[in-house]
């Protein structure tokens, strides 16, 4: 027995499990989608989701990597 059934014929989510949305860009650290187009992505239409797929790669530039910790400290003790 085959389960065509279950088979779909649409755009796979692009979620990584990594769910963190950076504060001041309001994006996921890790799929880089807002959290509107996350909420609403099971209703969205092939056409939709593609366009957004489309999108995601310019949107890893609006996210700076976070500098923190003793890398982060040092260059502040170094800069002033």
């Amino acid at each position: 027995m085959s389960d065509e059934i279950w088979q779909r014929d649409e755009i796979d989510s692009p979620c990584v499990k990594i769910c963190v949305i950076h504060p001041q860009e309001r994006l996921c650290t890790g799929c880089l989608r807002t959290i509107e187009e996350i909420g609403a992505w099971s209703r969205l239409s092939p056409a939709e989701r593609k366009a957004i797929m489309a999108t995601l790669e310019e949107r890893r530039g609006k996210l700076r990597r976070r500098r923190g910790g003793r890398a982060g400290r040092q260059r502040q003790d170094s800069q002033g």
